[in-house]
């Protein structure tokens, strides 16, 4: 009996010292499209890192793990893929579709595990609300300017799944290089 016991503890403190240990995860654009730099990521809105706002929704930025971290307001939690949410660790916060209408936005709100948060996404490719999945997260394709130059935005909404628009659609998942 005391070697159960002794057992589940480890295993207990192995799982537990496992998930402290998860590296955050970034989700960019497989294509690089125009971005000559670092190519896009998911990033809030108007945000700058840690004084991000998650109530300005989501947009597409240049990716800063080529600079070595993934940056503060870009990080997404692998390991909730598998429960359909596109989970942002260090805000506790929830991508969510305001609509299922082309054109609709998306927002970042507390989780609830709502038709609203769910995803189909595997680490790569296609995101799809599980309540839609004729529909895709997309990649705008007007890219404007951040603070500089070096930073390039582009919108980011809901769209019908096309492979003519593979280039905006096509997502995958990276750790810092």
């Amino acid at each position: 009996m005391n070697f159960l016991k002794s057992f589940s503890l480890l295993a207990t403190t192995c799982a537990f010292a496992s998930a402290a240990q998860a590296e955050p995860m970034e989700i960019y654009l497989l294509d690089l499209l125009d971005n000559t730099q670092n190519g896009y990521c998911i990033d809030i809105a108007k945000g700058k890192q840690e004084n991000a706002n998650p109530d300005d929704g989501l947009q597409t930025h240049t990716c800063y793990s080529p600079g070595g971290a993934i940056g503060y307001d870009q990080a997404f939690e692998t390991d909730k893929f598998s429960d359909g949410e596109l989970y942002m660790v260090n805000f506790d916060v929830c991508t969510q579709i305001t609509s299922l209408e082309a054109g609709s936005a998306l927002e970042l709100t507390a989780c609830d595990g709502s038709d609203a948060q769910q995803f189909d996404f595997s680490g790569e490719g296609m995101i799809k609300p599980k309540s839609a999945e004729n529909m895709c997260i997309t990649a705008g394709e007007a890219t404007r300017s951040g603070r500089s130059n070096v930073n390039q935005i582009k919108g980011l909404s809901l769209e019908a799944c096309d492979a003519a628009l593979s280039a905006y659609q096509n997502w995958g998942i990276r750790t810092a290089n």
